[in-house]
């Protein structure tokens, strides 16, 4: 039979570590497998987040801007810079010692809380009356016998049909944290989240980015306002955006790619770039769990489906994360992990899913949660709109960073807070605000009724919410 544990967590991403810490500290004895390396082939647990996504975008993405920021921005400021240069490989080193931080930090966690660590792969071997058995791929084979188990094994970019990705002319997110050396001409296709923070490091760093996008608008799941702001913006930072086009062909020619695509007019157009990033959706990874040993039900898109509390088809076998419906963000992974956990030790679980807060950390930065005006307009609902711009709040102008703004929509007859969307300077920090807010069923007024330091920028919040009933202070 091997360790007994009450439970086994597949996957050590942001949601699997996670639901293991909150877990152990219920008292329950836990386990957690993962199989993500390091250079050196030791472990490297935080998944997909920690070390091909989230962490090192937002290293790249905020040491891109100190440069842009010397190279461009800072005599807007009274400072003159001469000589300015790129070092691309210690920019690159920062990014790697920030993910060796975080792995460290999570083992540390892990021996802090008790919790078993296994480096390898965790597929299903069975079931006995002790509970279900994985098995345990790594230097030596092992058994694993859970309680209960939590799958989260995260996700993995997707590809273009019959285009493998080789990480060095077609990129996925995980080549396109690493180049060597700064492409003169870039292409990207998909211009979501990862398309555009991708975008924005390396047209800072230098390359022409243009970015192919087959829906009509950019971040197509946005307010079609902030969606239109974000295009704006980042045209006028240089980077040519295409929508509604649809690809015919890709093609590696030499060390370039030839994208031949057609406009949104329906014409035939050719580009070709140096590296070309794929950057289209992602999908669940759980081939390698082996299903069909337990009878575990995937859907057709190898989704584990689960229910609204995360349980599968079979008893005391969870899914959590990427590998689940819903939309494919960490803090989404962490707290299912935590509901589970808690659900497990026979307590209260839950998760607001309709105020998950989405960000985008560009610059401007784009953040939103709660309805869009469009999806209260398709459901009939009577509401009333606060926009205030941040060029009429000091401290952005303070900054040197007034484009954007904040919007906040209100039930037309009882103020509530049904949505929150703004585009501006550190608006991924400011929307939890409004996310604390609408959790509460707290109305604008609510907001507006509460003291705000000045000169700061959660002003604007706060001016959004009068601006909800047209009694705007400083605009």
């Amino acid at each position: 039979m091997g360790v007994l544990v009450d439970v086994g967590v597949i996957g050590a991403g942001p949601g699997g570590y996670i639901a293991a810490i909150k877990a152990a500290q219920l008292g329950l004895s836990v386990a957690c497998i993962d199989d993500w390396k390091n250079e050196a082939g030791g472990p490297a647990p935080g998944g997909a987040c920690v070390n091909v996504g989230c962490i090192p975008s937002k290293a790249l993405l905020e040491s891109s801007a100190h440069f842009d920021l010397v190279k461009n921005g800072a005599r807007a400021h009274g400072i003159k810079i001469k000589g300015a240069a790129l070092d691309l490989g210690k920019m690159l080193s920062r990014k790697d010692e920030v993910v060796k931080k975080s792995n460290e930090g999570i083992l540390f966690l892990f021996r802090k809380n008790g919790v078993r660590f296994y480096h390898g792969t965790a597929s299903f071997a069975g079931y006995s009356q002790a509970g279900y058995e994985l098995s345990i791929s790594g230097e030596t084979e092992q058994i694993l016998t859970c309680r209960h188990v939590i799958i989260a094994t995260g996700s993995a970019p997707r590809n273009l049909p019959g285009l493998a990705f080789d990480e060095e002319r077609i990129l996925s997110n995980t080549g396109a944290l690493a180049m060597a050396s700064v492409p003169k001409n870039l292409g990207i296709i998909g211009a979501g989240v990862i398309g555009l923070e991708l975008g924005s490091v390396w047209h800072r760093l230098g390359s022409q980015v243009t970015l192919l996008e087959s829906q009509p608008s950019l971040l197509g799941m946005a307010d079609r306002q902030l969606a239109a702001e974000m295009q704006k913006c980042m045209q006028a930072q240089g980077l040519a955006i295409h929508t509604a086009v649809s690809i015919r062909q890709v093609q590696p020619s030499g060390s370039n790619v030839i994208v031949e695509y057609d406009d949104a007019n329906g014409a035939p157009q050719k580009a070709i770039f140096d590296r070309l990033i794929v950057a289209i959706g992602r999908l669940p990874r759980t081939a390698g769990l082996k299903a069909d040993k337990v009878n575990l039900k995937l859907d057709e898109h190898g989704f584990i489906v689960v229910d609204e509390e995360c349980k599968t088809n079979l008893p005391r076998v969870w899914a959590i994360g990427d590998v689940v419906r819903g939309p494919m963000l960490a803090h989404k992974a962490e707290e299912e992990g935590i509901a589970v956990a808690n659900r497990i030790a026979g307590k209260y679980g839950h998760v607001n899913y309709a105020i998950m807060p989405s960000v985008v950390y560009t610059q401007p930065e784009a953040a939103w949660a709660g309805k869009t005006e469009q999806e209260l307009q398709a459901e009939g609902r009577e509401f009333r709109a606060g926009v205030f711009p941040f060029m009429a709040n000091g401290r952005a102008r303070a900054m040197h960073a007034t484009q954007g703004w904040v919007k906040m929509l209100a039930d037309a007859h009882t103020d509530e807070i049904l949505g929150a969307h703004m585009i501006g300077p550190m608006a991924s920090e400011l929307i939890a605000e409004v996310v604390l807010a609408m959790s509460f069923k707290a109305s604008s007024e609510d907001i507006v009724q509460v003291c705000h330091a000045h000169p700061t920028l959660s002003e604007a919040v706060r001016e959004a919410a009068l601006g909800v009933s047209g009694r705007f202070l400083n605009f």
